[in-house]
């Protein structure tokens, strides 16, 4: 059995470093099996730079047809697993071929890198970023090594920052008014708004606001939509008189969010929506949807 072990063991062990590894900012990244693992974190135009340390097995010898490191952004959908769609694609040759006897190391460096991309683990499609290192060989399988890195861009405060006010009713039995401060908010803002009560004629037992993530992922026949409710936050319990306002303040940070993320490379979008739920004494429920914008400031790193 043990022979077995050691027969499949790959020949030679590759490690790749990050050059500021020990004081550059981490990030929680899931893994496939379901782990958290902290992971270094970059903005696009950084250098990314390291060093590659090759390693062979006391008494081995590791032929090779040359060896090299790609940085890749990838975008997998999960109807569609294993199959990768590669927005980024750098390449650096690190030895041409020959025979790696003992511990080896190869700097490396991919200058100003653009990743126009944030990194995404959704419902049904994943972005990531990774280092791939690749020993070439002829006759038995290549080694290859993976890093992955987390990458988060950050936007200025929107110059237009609408508010939205919005108006929703039955006839001659429920007309409310409802404003949001703004359309646009960062990760760690706070939803300040108000609803007005200009008629009431049915029964409200209770009124919430929820926060919903809608992920969207191929296109055409192949579309799937995932929402979530991320967050729920009663505004009101018991019944409104007509001329009564509703203050609305709803604090983000405590949330899992995303930046929206428009038609991310034609394969996938993730919004955002402000949903309003009133619920009557029959428990009939009437909504009221609108969409938001969320964005990253600089100081959310």
């Amino acid at each position: 059995m043990n022979f077995l072990v050691g027969a499949f063991k790959q020949p030679c062990n590759i490690s790749i470093k990050f050059v500021d590894g020990d004081t550059r900012k981490q990030a929680p990244l899931k893994k496939e099996n379901g782990q958290t693992v902290m992971v270094p974190l970059f903005q696009s135009q950084e250098n990314i730079a390291g060093e590659v340390c090759l390693e062979p097995v006391v008494g081995k010898k590791v032929e090779h047809n040359g060896v090299k490191i790609e940085l890749l952004g990838q975008i997998e959908l999960y109807f569609d697993r294993g199959n990768f769609y590669d927005f980024t694609s750098l390449v650096r040759e690190l030895d041409v071929p020959g025979d790696i006897y003992e511990r080896k190391t190869y700097p490396f460096e991919f200058s100003t890198v653009e990743m126009p991309y944030e990194s995404y683990n959704g419902v049904n499609v994943r972005l990531r970023y990774i280092l791939k290192v690749t020993i070439s060989r002829s006759y038995v399988s290549n080694i290859v090594e993976y890093q992955d890195f987390v990458v988060r861009n950050y936007t200025p405060l929107p110059t237009i920052n609408n508010s939205i006010k919005m108006e929703v009713g039955i006839e001659d039995c429920l007309h409310i008014e409802f404003e949001y401060g703004k359309s646009k908010y960062h990760l760690k803002d706070v939803i300040i708004g108000k609803i007005y009560f200009l008629l009431v004629r049915i029964k409200i037992k209770n009124m919430e606001l929820e926060i919903r993530r809608r992920e969207s992922t191929g296109s055409g026949p192949n579309t799937y939509v995932e929402t979530e409710t991320l967050a729920k936050f009663e505004l009101m319990d018991g019944a409104p008189v007509r001329g009564e306002s509703i203050p609305i303040r709803l604090f983000l940070s405590p949330y899992d969010l995303t930046p929206t993320y428009r038609n991310i490379n034609n394969k996938f979008s993730v919004k955002y929506y402000l949903n309003l739920v009133l619920v009557d004494e029959e428990d009939r429920r009437y909504f009221k949807q609108q969409e938001i914008t969320v964005y990253r400031l600089q100081e959310d790193s």
